[in-house]
């Protein structure tokens, strides 16, 4: 069973309409938000529980809970199969591993308008509390697909229609200057690493983020993310990619 641990992961899951097994509440608590989660769980007929709040530091597993612990079914990933027919822009990441930069970068692409973020399988940080903490709802709204290869499903977006950016602090052109065609793929190198040159072989295009001379050589790659995704989304506002 997969763990929801705090009060904005558990709500935005029962506002999604995510199968829950049960919620428990510390004994006691109160407040608006609280009183939100218990309604939006009797209107989807989950069962609610009152326990102590040690027995919720046990089932949080230690992980800080806001009185509010939910169980749910394991975390079930998308396909890219699925997510490729819906046009809209995919965020490929070419081994993130901190949890909590995948949950920003998931919580930021939800925001920005993408339809789904790829991760590989090996390497990199996968769905965990963690994560699920960092993305602060937005798992339940944007689909995660992991795959074996990350060149392969470039290749498989490819093949549907998709144009590929890769952000590279070598890239010949700067994010806010490229056209981006559609429908789009933004990929993403892991921290300290950058793309790996096979990914960057994938790409259409590889574009920077410019920086000031003489300063820092690079973001964290996710606000590198914000910077770049809420480029793409400008575009979208003004007549350009819609995901």
């Amino acid at each position: 069973m997969s763990l929801l641990a705090g009060i904005h992961p558990v709500r935005e899951a029962l506002r999604a309409g995510r199968p829950l097994d049960r919620v428990l509440i510390v004994k006691g608590a109160g407040g608006p938000r609280l009183q939100e989660i218990i309604d939006l769980c009797r209107e989807r007929k989950v069962v609610v529980r009152f326990e102590s709040r040690e027995a919720l530091d046990r089932a949080s597993q230690k992980a800080s809970h806001q009185g509010v612990v939910a169980f749910g079914a394991a975390e079930k990933y998308a396909t890219l199969e699925q997510t490729i027919a819906t046009g809209g822009l995919h965020v490929v990441l070419d081994g993130v591993e901190d949890p909590h930069n995948l949950g920003a970068i998931i919580r930021t692409a939800h925001a920005a308008g993408a339809v789904a973020v790829v991760i590989p399988e090996r390497r990199a940080a996968g769905l965990t509390e963690t994560v699920s903490r960092s993305a602060a709802g937005a798992l339940a709204y944007v689909p995660v697909v992991k795959v074996a290869n990350v060149n392969r499903a470039l290749e498989e977006l490819k093949k549907g229609g998709y144009w590929i950016y890769g952000l590279d602090e070598r890239g010949p052109e700067p994010h806010d200057r490229v056209e981006y065609a559609s429908p789009t793929v933004i990929v993403l190198g892991g921290e300290g690493k950058g793309l790996h040159q096979t990914t960057a072989r994938h790409c259409d295009f590889l574009v920077r983020i410019p920086m000031v001379p003489d300063g820092v050589a690079s973001l964290n790659v996710s606000v590198a993310a914000g910077v770049v995704l809420f480029e793409w989304r400008r575009r979208a506002a003004a007549g350009g990619p819609r995901s």
